[in-house]
């Protein structure tokens, strides 16, 4: 049986940071600029702040863990 190796778990990893800092900086931006969303929901906006931050935290737990 063949498992995944480490060079696409990489990947994935960085892919799924990349993705979670975009999300943290969008709701970011919403929160101080209202731009890309014109501020429709406050709560919403630091839920993913808050949420795209755990994720960045996890993905660089587990991208040393790999080393």
């Amino acid at each position: 049986m063949t498992g995944i190796g480490f060079g696409m778990i990489k990947q994935l990893l960085t892919i799924s940071m990349a993705i979670a800092g975009l999300v943290s900086i969008l709701s970011l931006a919403d929160i101080v600029l209202q731009v890309p969303f014109g501020r429709a929901s406050i709560v919403m906006d630091i839920l993913f702040f808050i949420s795209g931050g755990i994720v960045l935290f996890l993905g660089y737990d587990s991208f040393k863990d790999l080393k």
